[in-house]
């Protein structure tokens, strides 16, 4: 259906891809991942003809039927609904001809077109798909102008769905969607019967929906068969495999060094030599696969403080004099890992910036604890952040009276450490601007952190990290986002905002799911307040046993590269005398041979350490 055929392309005097060549299988649901700036934007602008390669081809059949969004979402006067219904060219330019034409054998041939393409069944598939991503009948009538930016990308991208092309290219399709439209898309996506391409970094949505995953990495794209799960399994397998071929590579050259440096200069040895030294020269260095070090986030704990942190009771909150909620009745203590449920418009972010102080309550009363304070999180900070500026500049602003250590020590725990502290805001991808944006909020260490939308931009391994980070925050959660993998394994308590209330939801996430999908009338309603509280106990604890365990793994790994960086030292020392550290040049090799035999046990050690915390994790977290 689509090969990718040697493609190159060269931007600003670099090489995003490189000679990158995939055969992807008819009809397949496939995913386009890699790290932010990896290159999959590019890609897809290569598959859709919107920028020619520096070398290779993209192959496809014939009058293929290509969808992408464009970059510019659609305005004026007409409404979501003529919108998607103008989409399907094919069908507008048939019904306007049905309209006119007076010769009958055409006639007919213009009706069994339209009957082909189920034409006239076209208003109600418009209806439900709009449905789906949100927009309900009154909605639809309404005209595009009156929307913001992220409906309007809705009605971009329920035009493409309606339009049904045979290859749909998607680019971070969830990015202006809400948890229950997402769910809607992913529903949509896995009974569609072409050939899709989806760039995202939802893992649930690439384990539900496509069978195949392109991983672009270094320019060049390698094709794996199943979901997210499976591509991770597969890559770690490949990962340790050309390891180990480029330790057994180092080894062999080190050998081949060796001989070369003590036979040259002999005559009866020197052909030799002189043969081992081309074997040397014509080897090609395996380069292990180096993980981003830079891929951090550490949130610095709180100091300890009594519950409750907020109360509300019978608080109203909007803007102006018109309420979005009422009757909030709601407690958050630091323990809580809280996520807000509900569609996009239903007073989510409202109620986030009533608990951050944001907004002040019409009515009722709203109790903070007088030592509390909160790391809000919203796009808009990503998007205000001066791009002239380093992040060097941005935190020294914010950290007024702090020493340079202190502030380069918050920068490094989000991974702005060294020359990445003072790039100018502008070079940073988006992922890097929302970790800078989270390191911000939280420099004073808060005892709150809320957390609207904090996954876009990142990638699939940025938000792990995230995730990771988040469980090890000792200080109260509350979320806002359509990444149910990041909720299911942060939060323990589900609040659900809708029809202008904040209510305890006390079903699970997969019951939620269900519930919008159609497939269960569950109400969440079955479990007990004792029950609820039993349970966020048992999740505080084994958020802090996961802790422990993160922890222990962590010591064993640095343990690990420290005595393999050690061991490499006297293994460069015992074959390649002249490349060695001088202290290392002194000693014998007896000594050289006991030393690294010390350090293999070490590391054996380490390893077993990692192996016992890293098991007792996985258990724990598989609970």
């Amino acid at each position: 259906m689509l090969n990718l055929n040697g493609i190159t392309v060269r931007l600003g005097g670099r090489v995003i891809l490189d000679k990158a060549t995939a055969a992807l299988p008819p009809r397949s649901r496939v995913g386009l991942i890699g790290r932010n700036g990896a290159g999959k934007s590019t890609l897809m602008k290569v598959m859709i003809g919107q920028l020619d390669p520096d070398d290779g081809f993209v192959d496809m059949p014939r009058a293929t039927r290509v969808g992408y969004i464009a970059q510019e979402a659609p305005s004026g006067d007409a409404s979501p609904f003529e919108t998607v219904l103008a989409a399907d060219t094919e069908r507008a330019a048939l019904l306007e001809e049905s309209e006119v034409c007076h010769d009958p054998d055409r006639l007919g041939e213009v009706h069994e077109r339209l009957n082909a393409i189920d034409a006239y069944t076209a208003p109600a598939r418009a209806s439900r798909i709009l449905l789906g991503l949100g927009f309900d009948e009154e909605m639809q009538g309404r005209p595009l102008d009156s929307y913001s930016g992220g409906w309007k990308m809705r009605v971009a991208l329920a035009s493409l769905l309606f339009s049904g092309p045979d290859l749909l290219l998607l680019d971070e399709p969830s990015n202006h969607l809400d948890l229950e439209a997402t769910m809607w898309l992913e529903n949509f996506l896995r009974s569609y019967r072409a050939t899709i391409v989806v760039i995202s970094h939802e893992r649930d949505l690439l384990n539900n929906v496509v069978d195949h995953i392109l991983h672009l990495e270094q320019g060049k794209v390698t094709l794996y068969p199943g979901g997210y799960d499976a591509f991770e399994r597969q890559r770690a397998e490949r990962i340790a495999q050309v390891q180990a071929a480029s330790e057994r590579q180092a080894t062999e050259r080190a050998k081949l060094q060796d001989y070369v440096a003590r036979n040259s200069a002999r005559a009866s040895t020197a052909k030799q030599a002189q043969s081992r030294a081309k074997a040397l020269a014509k080897m090609q260095p395996i380069a292990a696969i180096i993980e981003d070090p830079s891929l951090s986030f550490v949130f610095p704990s709180p100091p300890e403080m009594r519950p409750p942190l907020i109360t509300l009771d019978m608080a109203s909150v909007g803007y102006g004099d018109k309420p979005i909620l009422q009757r909030l009745n709601l407690r958050i203590d630091p323990d809580d890992r809280i996520a807000l449920l509900g569609r996009n418009g239903n007073g989510k972010t409202t109620l986030a910036r009533l608990l951050a102080a944001q907004l002040t309550p019409m009515e009722g009363e709203m109790n903070a604890s007088g030592k509390m304070t909160v790391g809000y999180f919203t796009q808009y900070q990503v998007e205000e952040l001066d791009t002239t500026d380093t992040p060097l500049e941005h935190m020294t602003r914010q950290m007024k009276g702090a020493t340079p250590a202190a502030v380069r020590a918050q920068l490094g725990r989000f991974g702005f450490s060294g020359d990445r502290a003072t790039q100018k805001v502008g070079s940073l991808s988006g992922g890097e601007r929302a970790r800078l944006a989270l390191a911000l909020i939280t420099r004073e260490a808060p005892s709150m952190l809320i957390l609207d939308e904090p996954t876009n931009h990142l990638d699939v391994d940025s938000r792990e990290a995230l995730v990771q980070a988040l469980n090890s925050y000792s200080g109260a959660v509350v979320i806002v986002s359509h990444d149910r993998h990041m909720i299911a394994l942060v939060a323990d308590r589900l609040v659900l905002v809708d029809h202008g209330r904040a209510e305890e939801y006390n079903g699970t996430l997969e019951d939620y799911t269900d519930m919008i999908l159609g497939k269960s009338p569950s109400s969440g309603s079955g479990a007990s307040k004792a029950d609820k509280k039993a349970d966020r106990k048992a999740a505080a604890a084994a958020r802090e046993q996961n802790k422990s365990l993160r922890e222990a793994v962590t010591v064993a790994e640095k343990a690990m590269a420290a005595l393999t960086a050690d061991r490499a030292r006297i293994e460069r020392a015992m074959f390649d005398p002249a490349s060695a550290a001088p202290q290392e040049r002194e000693c014998s090799m007896s000594e050289l041979m006991k030393r690294r035999a010390d350090i293999e046990k070490k590391l054996e050690e380490a390893e077993e350490r990692w192996l016992a915390a890293s098991a007792a994790l996985e258990s724990q977290e598989a609970a």
